[in-house]
């Protein structure tokens, strides 16, 4: 099976779900069925972290990781989210320049060791020369970076341009991802640049190209050599570039998959301006891409755009990998190079990733969706491994579970039968020290307080004090007080306490062991036959009634009388909604 990417600004995380064919199945699960897709990249997702909802993260047979917005809120945003059947990257960061750190670490990623950072980090003089704080470039939520085995992903939203405004900082971040790339392609790794750029190459890209650089006054190569333009174009193979190529950008390293593949096709736009509905005559730009290092040009089969799906102001891109690569005169299955070593061999599953290789970025580990208690754990009993259960004759020569009182005062558990107990017994007889004549007249006037104490805590719960156990208890009869308390005393007497059983075979040691069993033999409870409680079937019916009947009417705050209930006609989220109205 082939490794399809796809990139997608989709100008809100949740704004496709208002569109065909996405509404029909609100889930993002359907989404990435209906994109067939193993790796999805999604730009302006205009959320915070406050907003990640479990639809969003959780989503069955998906990791997800993102980098939100720290100050800003509903602005930019990359999400990348992979497929568990087909690919799980061994590494995952935020950000371009590696200034940011790790969830659960003061360390950025930069400084980390080799082994566990991705790299390619422009150096401290590149990144004093961008002029701009490197923490605010990455801060702003537009960059996922996710290391596969076969090469590196970069997820990107870059700067959009805001009339001048901003021009210092998208020139900052267009040389600080062109040094990224770059850098990687030194270290000897592979790069595929996914996402929403906001750059197009020339002309042809855009439908007002020519217009545009007519009313500007400027010629073609001018219209080339804007600053954003000419990085863009440098790092492309194919790319024209006006003049002599600038220093440190001598070589392209990236190769355009789509115009690649289809080379003078007019009109492959992937945006369309929505305040004039530019849409329907497709009147936009190619501005998303998918972009691959020159060295996988012949790992790509297919590639294309997708302006038929609807969503958003921008369309899908799409690039298709072949099911079986070369790398380094080998043919080797994608599978195998986009999973944690020893995953897939030929193609084929061996084992699930452990764990441990999921990279800590990925937002399934955030500790508001890793980890969490669920409903039924509520209702779980937790039992506790202090309290063992207490002694059982099954007859006059056997002891199960019996309970022994070391000399340092510990409690035992063990299994033995009456000869060994005999012998444990006479062999290690229990002397509890002496307490000090000091100590003794301290504790004096404290006794009565502290045995008060000891008796109230060594009581057992009464049948009023015990919670609810099951449902059906709701609907027996209610019994009287004398057989509650009978049931209670047959309670106590059935369940001596432990240090009472342990004191009691303490106590009778030098009596012998056969002894103390055929007296506790003797004096032991016969279990008592009980008849099963009588439900009143009358009873039970109006208590089922009163659980399912429909709630009353609230009373209007102003007139006092029992409002009404309407429905929600008008189209949108509250659609079909019911909600109390005075009746007035």
């Amino acid at each position: 099976m082939a490794l399809r990417i796809t990139t997608w600004n989709v100008n809100g995380i949740r704004n496709p779900f208002s569109y065909q064919p996405w509404r029909d199945n609100r889930s993002f699960e359907a989404m990435f069925d209906i994109l067939e897709a193993d790796i999805v990249v999604m730009q302006e997702l205009k959320i915070q972290r406050k907003d990640l909802k479990d639809d969003m993260v959780l989503v069955p047979g998906w990791d997800c990781y993102f980098s939100l917005p720290k100050h800003k809120k509903g602005y930019s945003g990359v999400g990348i989210y992979t497929r568990q059947a087909t690919c799980a990257p061994i590494r995952a960061e935020e950000g371009v320049l590696g200034v940011l750190c790790p969830p659960n670490s003061s360390i950025p990623y930069r400084d980390l060791s080799p082994d566990t950072s991705i790299g390619g980090y422009p150096t401290y003089s590149q990144i004093a020369d961008l002029g701009v704080d490197p923490a605010a470039l990455d801060a702003e939520g537009r960059c996922v970076v996710l290391e596969f085995p076969a090469f590196v992903l970069l997820g990107v939203y870059s700067p959009a341009n805001s009339n001048g405004l901003r021009d210092d900082f998208r020139f900052a971040f267009w040389s600080a991802l062109d040094m990224r790339i770059r850098n990687l392609d030194q270290l000897g790794k592979r790069v595929v640049l996914t996402g929403d750029l906001n750059v197009s190459r020339d002309e042809m890209d855009t439908a007002g190209g020519e217009d545009d650089r007519r009313k500007m006054g400027a010629s073609h190569e001018e219209y080339i050599s804007t600053p954003n333009r000419r990085i863009f174009n440098q790092l492309l193979e194919g790319g024209e570039v006006v003049g002599e190529r600038d220093q440190g950008r001598e070589q392209p390293v990236l190769w355009d998959i789509c115009r690649a593949l289809h080379e003078g096709r007019k009109g492959m736009y992937t945006h369309w301006e929505q305040k004039i509905n530019a849409r329907p005559g497709n009147y936009g730009s190619r501005i998303d891409y998918v972009l691959c290092s020159v060295s996988m040009k012949d790992w790509i089969i297919e590639s294309d755009i997708q302006e038929g799906l609807m969503g958003s102001d921008h369309c899908p891109v799409y690039a298709v990998c072949k099911q079986s690569v070369s790398i380094n005169g080998k043919d080797i299955a994608i599978k195998d190079v986009v999973n944690p070593q020893g995953c897939y061999q030929e193609g084929l599953r061996v084992r699930e990733p452990l764990p441990k290789e999921r990279p800590a970025f990925s937002a399934r580990l955030l500790p508001e969706f890793d980890r969490r208690r669920t409903i039924q754990d509520m209702f779980r009993r937790q039992t506790s491994n202090n309290i063992q259960p207490p002694p059982v004759v099954t007859n006059a020569g056997e002891w199960h579970n019996t309970v022994i009182v070391s000399q340092a005062g510990e409690v035992t558990d063990v299994d033995i039968g009456t000869d060994i107990l005999s012998q444990r017994l006479d062999s290690a007889p229990f002397s509890p020290p002496k307490p000090s004549p000091t100590a003794k007249r301290k504790t004096q006037a404290g006794s009565d307080h502290a045995r008060n104490k000891r008796t109230k805590s060594n009581t057992l719960p009464s049948a009023n004090q015990r919670s609810q156990q099951t449902l059906k208890g709701f609907f027996l009869p209610k019994q009287s007080q004398e057989s509650q308390e009978g049931q209670e005393q047959v309670s106590i007497d059935r369940s001596p306490s432990i240090h009472g059983t342990a004191s009691a075979i303490v106590g009778n040691a030098e009596e012998g062991s056969a002894k103390y069993l055929a007296t506790n033999a003797s004096t032991s409870p016969v279990s008592k036959d009980k008849t099963p409680p009588v439900v009143d079937p009358i009873e039970s019916k109006k208590n089922w009634t009163k659980l399912f009947a429909k709630p009353r009417p609230p009373l209007c705050e102003s007139h006092k009388e029992p409002c009404i209930t309407l429905e929600t006609k008008k189209k949108g989220f509250n659609c079909g909604r019911s909600f109390w109205i005075c009746p007035r």
